[in-house]
């Protein structure tokens, strides 16, 4: 087996960049941003490292084949082609998922089923097995079939990294924990700068910006499917680890925090906030955006208000747009950022953003606003 895998690391819309640039900071080769995730090349280590410490990617992957199919025979060949007996032992249960968009083969059970038939073909020429009783562990294989080019990808991660482990309870319309640190990194904010979120809800915001001010890896607190599987047995999970551990800063935080009206949901950012040992470093009050005043002269507001979709009076979103308004006039050398869907934003804000980005917060477009 090579030293080095061709890899994938899967990424929501417009944060395939940010993918890109984190990957480029671990020093790995071949780093090529593209539509849905980054392709690069890695060790085992590097990639263990990668589910570690990656803020803004959901998944990561080796890349096992990829080859255009246009029958199911093609499919079946392409997938015994790959050296399953290098990552199987033959008692993993086989999870094999498929995806199909605009291609001849467009029935994601039928390429499950054929896509598996030729893994388990395949150990039965190469390790000369009859029997596979998957009563191991877990192994994660998603074939993908986009405008009929296959990609047969083995996953790493197991569940999206945007699982930190740190929220085990959710409020209303989470915002997950990837585009929450995305939203930290596109922003004007930098790491000696006070950040503020006035609607901060179960407090994602502010505990994604302690993620990255302190160097934390946002992975310490959660397993990988790579750790149980048997071409990963080697590997030293705990040196790894220890390794990530060792880059966090121990340097006080500057201001983080955000506030809000709702109790219920300022509780569970209490939770939150213990659970992602932040106790001591990230600060929330109960209290209403129109009363929110900050000494520091400089800072970022950055918040996920309401849209609208959640709530039955449009009206009200358009009055706390406003009140954005009104708090970034308080604080003049504060930037202010919010993520909606609301098309009517910039109109009930009463100003044009400085700058926009489009991005997805699940399956809802939005507009990522910047006001310096």
């Amino acid at each position: 087996m090579s030293d080095l895998f061709p890899c994938f690391a899967s990424a929501a819309f417009g944060l395939e960049g940010l993918v890109a640039r984190e990957l480029r900071a671990l020093s790995l080769p071949d780093v090529r941003a593209e539509n849905g995730g980054v392709r690069f090349s890695a060790s085992l280590s590097d990639l263990f490292l990668c589910n570690l410490t990656l803020h803004t990617c959901d998944r990561v992957w080796i890349l096992a084949a990829e080859k255009p199919c246009h029958t199911f025979e093609d499919l079946f060949q392409l997938v015994l082609s790959v050296p399953w007996e290098d990552y199987l032992s033959g008692r993993e249960a086989l999870n094999v998922s498929a995806k199909c968009a605009r291609s001849q083969l467009m029935s994601p059970r039928d390429c499950q089923s054929v896509s598996k038939k030729a893994m388990i073909e395949r150990l039965k020429r190469k390790k000369g097995l009859t029997l596979f009783p998957e009563d191991g562990a877990l192994f994660f294989v998603s074939v993908s079939v986009h405008s009929d080019l296959v990609r047969v990808l083995i996953n790493l991660s197991g569940e999206s990294l945007s699982r930190r482990g740190y929220r085990t309870w959710n409020g209303e319309a989470p915002l997950r924990e990837t585009l929450a640190s995305a939203l930290v990194s596109l922003s004007p904010w930098g790491k000696d700068l006070p950040l503020w979120d006035p609607c901060c809800g179960t407090g994602t915001i502010p505990l994604e910006a302690a993620f990255l001010a302190s160097g934390r890896a946002p992975g310490l607190r959660r397993s990988f499917a790579m750790e149980r599987y048997s071409f990963c047995r080697d590997l030293p999970v705990e040196d790894l680890r220890r390794r990530a551990e060792a880059e966090e800063s121990q340097a006080p935080l500057p201001l983080i925090g955000g506030s809000d009206l709702d109790p219920a949901a300022l509780d569970l950012a209490f939770r939150h906030r213990k659970q992602a040992g932040f106790s001591s470093g990230v600060e929330f009050r109960t209290l209403p955006l129109q009363s929110l005043n900050l000494e520091p002269e400089r800072g970022v507001f950055l918040c996920n208000p309401p849209y609208g979709e959640r709530l039955s009076d449009r009206k009200s979103c358009q009055l706390l747009y406003r009140d954005l308004h009104a708090l970034k006039d308080r604080h003049p050398g504060w930037s202010l950022c919010a993520i909606s869907s609301d098309p009517a934003f910039e109109r009930a804000f009463g100003r044009r953003a400085d700058k926009k980005r489009r991005l997805y917060n699940g399956r809802l477009e939005c507009t990522f606003y910047i006001y310096f």
